[in-house]
């Protein structure tokens, strides 16, 4: 793999992440701060790439198609929005609207300790890793892969969405959960909170990417992609491919949740439509866009997607899923490396009669 200060697109599109957080900060409060709907919807992109590069990770560099990422991304949500909810509460003391739907008086016993964001943290981290953990133990251990693998996990994270439909489970229902008053004792919905979280976004899907190039660019990177190209030869030499495989599985998920957390806060809202089976076949689509096994592909594509989503959702809703299905086809049938293709693809200019005898001269 190209040296990390050889990597001329990863680090123009490092420079430019940093950049735009940099700029954001700077103006912030002065008359050329960006408008809150354009810093919010920077923070959303922002976090739908790091989405992607977990996904990316575990496809592009070990070979395993995940379909059920939304599980993880909503275990992140949901944890920012106990957390938020709960600590509205305390500052506020404004009842949650689900827990007055319900008719509860408090809170389940199982949200305690859910003000403090350490707490918060500490358990989605947990759950993250007990669910990634066990799910991939099982299934790596008994070999399952390809079609099957991918199959699996979206049943997954549509048992998921299932469960989460149901009122009675204390985290919403249907109608989700929203109302989120403070963050970190800080009202919401300010433009300063609004530019505070996209650029917060901005740095961590920086820090992810650094992170990711630095792992695939390292020893275990290698393996990794060996066990992606030929993992039974791999096995052969005496290295073992299932911790291998499960503890970046785990990374993984892992990341997917941060993006969970990071997403919440910005939008205002979570509900059991974050574990539909679309969304996680939507972050396969950015990853095939941009580039499966290229980081800043994942990250370009991911922003790139739904920048034009955002857009036509609003100008255009109707048309949006055809224009997307024309991408997959064009990704499949002209560029299979997604937009990392252009890189490469050039445009000859059509010959004269001039060039033409010159050409045929010269093959003579």
């Amino acid at each position: 793999m190209m040296p990390l200060s050889k990597d001329r697109p990863f680090l123009a599109l490092l420079l430019a992440l940093v950049g735009v957080a940099l700029a954001m900060g700077l103006l912030a409060g002065t008359p050329f701060a960006l408008s809150r709907y354009l810093a919010n919807a920077i923070g959303q992109l922002a976090a739908f790439a790091v989405l992607a590069l977990a996904l990316d990770l575990i496809w592009g560099y070990l070979g395993i198609l995940s379909l059920g990422h939304g599980l993880f991304f909503a275990v992140g949500g949901y944890v920012m929005a106990m957390y938020l909810l709960k600590h509205s509460f305390v500052v506020t003391g404004t009842v949650p609207d689900f827990l007055q739907f319900m008719g509860w008086k408090d809170f389940p016993f199982y949200w305690a300790g859910f003000e403090f964001f350490p707490y918060a943290l500490f358990v989605a981290v947990a759950v993250t890793g007990l669910i990634a953990g066990i799910f991939g133990y099982v299934s790596f251990r008994s070999r399952v892969g390809g079609v099957y693998f991918a199959i699996i996990t979206q049943a997954l994270v549509y048992v998921a969405m299932l469960l989460m439909f149901r009122n009675d489970t204390g985290f919403g229902g249907n109608n989700g959960m929203t109302g989120f008053a403070v963050l970190f004792g800080w009202p919401m919905g300010t433009s300063g909170m609004i530019t505070a979280l996209a650029i917060a976004s901005l740095l961590v899907l920086a820090g992810v990417l650094v992170g990711c190039r630095l792992l695939v660019g390292s020893r275990f990177g290698a393996l990794m992609l060996a066990t992606r190209d030929d993992e039974t030869r791999l096995r052969t030499l005496g290295y073992e491919t299932l911790r291998l495989k499960l503890g970046v599985w785990c990374l993984s998920a892992l990341i997917a949740m941060c993006a969970g957390m990071l997403y919440v806060p910005q939008v205002g809202i979570i509900n059991p439509r974050v574990l539909s089976p679309e969304l996680s076949l939507e972050i396969a689509v950015w990853v095939a866009i941009g580039g499966r096994g290229h980081l800043a592909g994942a990250v370009i594509g991911a922003l790139l997607v739904n920048a034009v989503k955002f857009w036509l959702s609003f100008a255009a809703p109707d048309i949006w899923p055809f224009i997307l299905s024309g991408l997959i086809v064009l990704v499949v049938l002209v560029f299979p490396n997604g937009l990392m293709d252009l890189a490469t693809f050039k445009l000859v200019r059509p010959m004269g009669p001039r060039r033409a005898a010159a050409a045929l001269e010269e093959g003579r």
